[in-house]
């Protein structure tokens, strides 16, 4: 989709700028209804690429902590996971699709409601990803309703029916969200 009004660019090119195939790989996705495909762990994580390399594959599920869980199905990576990913839970396929978001270090990860599915445990992985990925130097947009997935950002616009009404850092705006309420709450 092109914008309505004005430019995106990733590392100063409009994305007309980009051959198709080659911009997927610098972007990292999590849906937020996150879709697995009949297939193997390994293969849902490295984007059913030809001759992945199983350490990326590795390196992503340990910057997103599934690798642990992973190790616990009955074949590890090669799991067949079914269509969908219908033999794992929704919180094993919501980190399996963070793990494929952050496969091959995009320079641009899109995380949608990345903890609608995710325990404590869950949480605090994501939270891990996102510095991890920050210290990488790579560029997160997190859209969230809950808190505990915005922990690790350091900005926040927030809009209210598709309009900007905060931008800043998130002590700032979460700051200012808070005295507002109490200002509604007291005029009441």
């Amino acid at each position: 989709m092109e914008p309505t009004s004005g430019e995106v660019r990733m590392d100063g090119a409009t994305f007309d700028q980009w051959e198709k195939g080659d911009l997927g790989r610098w972007i990292g996705y999590l849906p937020q209804d996150v879709e697995l495909f009949s297939g193997t762990v390994k293969e849902n994580i490295g984007r059913f690429q030809r001759n992945v390399d199983d350490a990326e594959v590795v390196n992503a599920a340990m910057v997103a902590g599934v690798h642990e869980m992973i190790l616990k199905l009955p074949e590890g990576y090669e799991t067949q996971i079914g269509e969908d990913g219908a033999v794992l839970s929704g919180g094993q396929r919501q980190r399996i699709g963070l793990a494929r978001a952050f496969f091959g270090n995009p320079k641009l990860i899109v995380l949608d409601e990345p903890n609608a599915n995710l325990d404590n445990e869950g949480d605090l992985a994501l939270t891990k990803a996102i510095e991890h990925a920050k210290s990488n130097g790579q560029t997160i947009f997190v859209m969230a309703h809950r808190p505990s997935a915005i922990v690790a950002v350091d900005l926040i616009l927030m809009m209210r029916e598709g309009r900007q009404v905060a931008f800043g850092s998130k002590d700032d705006v979460l700051k200012n969200v808070t005295e507002n309420k109490r200002s509604v709450a007291a005029a009441q």
